[in-house]
């Protein structure tokens, strides 16, 4: 935590601060992209119970926040997804609602929503941007999870025009890092690979990567991702929500991230798809012109390198990392 002091003071409140995102952020901040006015709190679910109203706004008061990242919900990969919409749907409608309501209630400044591009409809143009949110149905994998998450946008327009309020949200494409979930059945594609790797060098057996390897996703850093966090909270002042994310010439397939894995943990078996296993959307690809439009001069890391970051972090932590 850093104190924020003098005029202008902020008091940050972070929810999900310990999970990929909430992590970075704690990183750039501590590594000196905080200022000297800003107060930063992170909270977990042992704070707190989110999806409990009570709990919620006694959170907010016992902080007493000037502006909120809300990061804080119920993730996993396609295959939970595809096993628990219904669960996905209630907690995170439930947490949602909690957070914007209590920080509405409490006088906060500014939110600062977590969504996903997995929130766009299945059935449409590419690039998408931002206008196109709610121009259909989502993938039918992850509905529960991809409606939940649209109606952010829609809370955050009802907070603007009915009360003032400045809420907004972000759209990060597939986000990877230190501190990720690295589950193989219930974590995202590119952890459950690094896992994977891992433990097949360990044991010395040949990899299997689910699917065919040919979908294709935008990935973000954690760090990258971090610094944006920072600079939409302190600039950005639309209530209409951002795409975060690299450009479309650096989308990668699944089969591609799978070998930048394999050359960062010098991984020397065979590398095998099983291709009984469902795929997910082929692509979803996302514009940042809006993004660019703001920041045309900001520096991505260059997708091996963070891989290469990840994967030595993961090493170094396996004992401790969520798996």
């Amino acid at each position: 935590m850093t104190e924020g002091t003098g005029p202008g003071a902020k008091r940050i409140l972070v929810t999900g601060g310990t999970g990929l995102v909430g992590r970075a952020i704690e990183k750039v901040v501590a590594d000196g992209e905080g200022r000297p006015e800003e107060e930063w709190i992170f909270v977990s679910s042992r704070d707190a119970d989110l999806t409990n109203a009570v709990e919620t706004k006694a959170l907010f008061e016992r902080h007493k926040p000037t502006h909120v990242i809300h990061l804080a919900a119920m993730v996993g990969g396609l295959f939970k997804n595809i096993r628990y919409n219904l669960d996905f749907w209630r907690r995170n409608i439930h947490i949602n609602d909690n957070v914007l309501h209590s920080a509405y209630e409490t006088g906060v400044q500014k939110v600062v929503s977590c969504l996903s591009t997995c929130i766009f409809p299945d059935k449409t143009t590419y690039p998408i941007d931002e206008s196109m949110i709610h121009n259909g149905p989502p993938h039918t994998s992850n509905f529960g999870y991809s409606y939940a998450k649209r109606m952010i946008d829609i809370q955050n327009r009802g907070y603007f025009e009915q009360h003032g309020c400045r809420f907004t949200a972000v759209i990060p494409t597939n986000v990877f890092g230190p501190y990720d979930n690295f589950n193989i059945e219930d974590g995202h594609v590119l952890p459950g690979l690094i896992h994977k790797v891992y433990l097949a060098k360990q044991t010395g057996s040949a990899l299997t990567v689910w699917g065919t390897g040919k979908p294709r996703r935008q990935f973000i850093y954690s760090l990258d991702l971090a610094r944006l966090f920072l600079w939409v909270l302190r600039e950005y002042d639309e209530v209409e929500p951002i795409i975060l994310s690299v450009g479309e010439e650096d989308e990668v397939s699944i089969k591609e991230a799978a070998e930048a894995i394999v050359e960062a943990m010098d991984f020397r078996g065979e590398l095998l798809f099983d291709t009984t296993k469902a795929d997910g959307q082929f692509k979803k690809t996302a514009s940042n012109a809006k993004l660019r439009r703001y920041l045309p001069g900001f520096q991505f890391t260059p997708f091996r390198q963070a891989v290469k970051e990840t994967c030595a972090w993961f090493s170094a932590n396996y004992a401790n990392a969520r798996k």
